[in-house]
């Protein structure tokens, strides 16, 4: 196993959110997408952050292998996008699958064409996030193309690589009920999609936009209310998904 290196935004030490069980959760830097509700944008720029290697990140994992395996979790990669750095993803994918570790990778999709069968033999499971089911509404949302993504989506499904599908729900943007059931079906005809997740838009990153002096499109906007997230949840629910909220 070749030792690679890569840039690291950030680290979650026993995270509950992505992906089963407890997890150690390595963010890395750098992502080609400019989300308008991202909520680390400190973390779009490439080759800045801490500059690490495989082989380190592999020796924090095994620290705590055993415990990963006793409770079902196991080590997630997220960013950024983390398909910007396909090389360290797939050393450290290799190391983990090597100690029996379960893998998963989160990613928008748009860079899927990086990931080569290698890496995704490594992967255990993919969490998945499309912003949106029309193709101007999602470059309005990240400035590039849907059909990367989507793509990515049917080469997963090809596969049979177990997915668990993101959505953020934003008011005025991703909330449209037309086009929650156009994305539910279009899900539904994978296959593989274990469960949907429909994750309410916060502010709580809204602060890093003043910090970097960004111009924030959403500031106005407001997180969604319980009524329009349960609106959004039966949208996926109708099409026979399971789903989280």
């Amino acid at each position: 196993m070749e030792n690679v290196t890569g840039y690291v935004h950030s680290i979650e030490s026993a995270g509950t959110l992505d992906g089963p069980g407890i997890r150690r959760i390595l963010f890395l830097q750098g992502c080609p997408l400019s989300c308008l509700y991202c909520h680390n944008p400190d973390a779009r720029p490439f080759k800045q952050g801490r500059k690490t290697d495989a082989f380190s990140e592999l020796r924090e994992i095994a620290r705590n292998r055993e415990y990963f395996k006793r409770t079902g979790g196991g080590f997630t990669i997220s960013g950024g996008e983390p398909l910007s750095q396909p090389d360290f993803v797939k050393a450290i994918f290799d190391g983990c699958k090597r100690m029996g570790i379960h893998t998963a990778l989160d990613t928008s999709g748009f860079t899927g064409h990086k990931a080569d069968d290698e890496l995704l033999s490594y992967t255990d499971l993919v969490l998945l996030d499309i912003k949106h089911i029309r193709p101007s509404a999602y470059k309005e949302l990240t400035g590039v193309k849907l059909q990367p993504t989507l793509d990515f989506a049917k080469r997963l499904a090809d596969m049979k690589k177990p997915v668990w599908l993101r959505y953020v729900l934003v008011p005025g943007f991703t909330d449209d009920l037309d086009d929650l059931a156009e994305l539910a079906n279009f899900v539904k005809t994978l296959g593989n999609v274990e469960r949907v997740e429909v994750l309410p838009y916060h502010k709580m990153g809204e602060y890093k936009w003043d910090c970097l002096g960004i111009e924030n499109k959403l500031a106005d906007t407001p997180e969604p209310t319980k009524d329009e997230v349960e609106l959004a949840v039966d949208s996926f629910r109708k099409a026979g998904l399971a789903v989280l909220s």
